[in-house]
């Protein structure tokens, strides 16, 4: 497995999240809050689905149930630099 090329703003609970989406195949963020490798607050984890969202990582399925997408694996296999995808709104500015 090659290493992961996260980008600046992504955080630790970031890969966590994509982690038990890939094990799982699917969950909510009341869910993932529960997981003990996650432990924060369901809004804490709602607000960084959404930014993976933006990215591509992470798709909706129905309604609070989401998923791993194509290329949230590609990630998660060390094949896609998150660096060249989408920035998440709110992280722009700290662009340099």
């Amino acid at each position: 497995m090659r290493k992961r090329k996260s980008a600046f703003w992504m955080k630790q609970l970031d890969e966590r999240i994509l982690e038990t989406l890939s094990r799982e195949g699917w969950s909510t963020p009341k869910m993932l809050a529960r997981e003990s490798r996650i432990s924060c607050s369901k809004g804490h984890v709602r607000e960084r689905i959404e930014k993976l969202r933006h990215t591509g990582f992470v798709g909706q399925l129905h309604g609070d149930m989401f998923v791993l997408t194509r290329d949230g694996k590609l990630y998660l296999d060390g094949e896609i630099d998150a660096n060249n995808r989408p920035w998440p709104p709110g992280d722009r500015m700290l662009r340099r």
